[in-house]
């Protein structure tokens, strides 16, 4: 079965947006980990806009599955890694000012950098991944990083499935395949809901690991915590 890693940004974006500490992410993950997620994902950007380096250390003492924190590998983040030990670390190439990540590496061009990060990373016995597109060179290049997993960036994916979901999943279904015939193995996210996770699942079988938050999160306002945790897992099911 592939795993749920929730990530829950959103929780703490409405915490912030009021202060105080309601909701609480603590709670959130504690919650998330005992309705069947088998892991939690956070991005905490520089300007703390959802998930403060706070939370990190917060969440670093109770989070009993997987642990995944992702985010741009400048020096702050790398401390926090280093720090923290989560288990694994997810590299995305998106700068401080970006909403959210809609981009992978250029792993051809970045390749001397990713490998110096990812050595280091590596060292601290943390699992790492990097944030990629369906770009085939991508892919060959991501091995010569060093990399244990990538995480394709499913974001045109989600944008083109009601209008064509055959020609959405192509490009990852060859990718897929491409990454673990390098031995690499592979993740998922961004957009991913319930309307178009299983089709995504059904035709990756190579699918490890899937980070959700927004559509998550935005069900559980509508059904719970608990019923969406078990509604994406059941998706995910073989």
């Amino acid at each position: 079965m592939t795993r749920l890693s929730v990530n829950i940004n959103k929780i703490a974006t409405i915490r912030n947006a009021r202060g105080g500490n309601i909701p609480s992410v603590v709670e959130a993950a504690i919650n998330c980990e005992r309705f069947g997620a088998a892991g939690i994902t956070v991005h905490p950007r520089p300007d703390e806009r959802h998930i403060t380096g706070k939370d990190v250390v917060d969440l670093s003492k109770v989070v009993t599955t997987e642990f995944n924190i992702e985010g741009y590998p400048d020096e702050r983040f790398m401390q926090m890694i280093e720090a923290i030990r989560p288990a694994q670390a997810t590299l995305v190439p998106d700068p401080p000012h970006v909403l959210t990540s809609n981009a992978g590496w250029n792993t051809e061009e970045h390749q001397a950098v990713l490998q110096d990060i990812i050595r280091r990373i590596k060292s601290w016995g943390v699992r790492t991944s990097i944030f990629v597109d369906t770009n085939l060179n991508n892919i060959e290049h991501a091995v010569g990083t060093g990399t244990d997993r990538i995480e394709l960036y499913t974001g045109p994916y989600a944008e083109l499935f009601s209008e064509n979901k055959e020609k959405a999943i192509e490009p990852f279904i060859l990718a897929a395949k491409r990454a673990s015939e390098l031995g690499l193995e592979v993740n998922a996210g961004h957009d991913l809901n319930q309307e178009n996770l299983r089709y995504f699942k059904e035709n990756i079988p190579q699918l490890a690991e899937v980070s959700i938050g927004h559509a998550l999160i935005s069900d559980a306002l509508y059904i719970g915590l608990e019923n969406a945790v078990q509604r994406y897992n059941y998706l995910l099911r073989d």
